[in-house]
């Protein structure tokens, strides 16, 4: 294999690469966002430096549903995601994130520093109730329910556009074969090509359930202010760098 050949595989093994080169596109993909209010603290120590809490404790909490995305298949995930700021600019921080699809997990890791753990969530319609699950080890740690589209917002496609095109953030971690951090940055990303398929709101309720390995419960839930279940296509293009600590600055 020559170095030329080496240099335009889009991911390992050179064999059969994990994933292929993006963007990535995205059909279809559906969300059921709980948003709760929980404890300030805790949503100071699980933001890293330079971020900044928002005066409210807010935290999103996420289930989204890919049935067709370039690349990677038919997944599900969950996640949390804590709304900040940097240097002034309001941004969305992804604390965590589960998924059942191995692609998606390698690619999320490796290209932006999506948090992403092997598990089982899962979202359907159960009779009139949009449910999100999520196992972990076999063990039940997340359960969010929301009515099933009880208030349209079809026709209004601006709240779905402006939760989908937010700026996000991740902690890319990885370390160098010394076990010291190589990379440690902040990578920013926005989601482009944005289609809204349909965007709903409703009554919603969430049960956290603490697990070690799945820590959802460390940020609680102390009130549900609601939820949003949305429909669009899009796409997540490659990121770039908010911030390296290695080179701060």
């Amino acid at each position: 294999m020559r170095i030329q050949d080496v240099l335009r595989l889009p991911s390992m093994p050179a064999a059969g690469p994990s994933y292929p080169a993006g963007p990535y596109r995205f059909v279809d993909r559906e969300y059921m966002i709980i948003t709760y209010e929980t404890d300030p603290q805790v949503i100071r120590d699980q933001l890293p430096e330079p971020l900044e809490p928002l005066e409210r404790p807010v935290v999103h909490y996420e289930w989204i549903r890919m049935p067709d995305s370039s690349g990677f298949g038919s997944y599900t995930e969950s996640g949390m995601v804590i709304p900040c700021k940097f240097r002034g600019e309001e941004m969305s921080f992804v604390a965590q994130m589960y998924l059942d699809d191995d692609p998606p997990i390698a690619a999320g890791r490796e290209i932006w520093g999506f948090p992403k753990k092997y598990a089982h969530p899962k979202l359907q319609i159960v009779k009139d109730t949009l449910t999100g699950t999520l196992s972990y080890a076999d063990q039940l740690v997340a359960m969010g329910t929301m009515g099933y589209k009880h208030e349209s917002m079809a026709g209004n496609g601006e709240r779905t556009m402006a939760t989908l095109s937010r700026t996000q953030v991740n902690l890319k971690l990885i370390p160098g074969v010394d076990g010291r951090p190589e990379v440690c940055q902040l990578v920013a990303y926005n989601l482009v090509d944005i289609t809204p398929k349909g965007s709903w709101i409703g009554p919603a309720r969430l049960h956290l359930v603490p697990h070690v390995n799945a820590p959802v419960a460390d940020l609680p839930v102390r009130r549900v202010i609601g939820a949003h279940h949305l429909i669009a296509d899009l796409t997540l293009p490659y990121g770039r760098v908010l911030y390296d600590y290695n080179r701060p600055g």
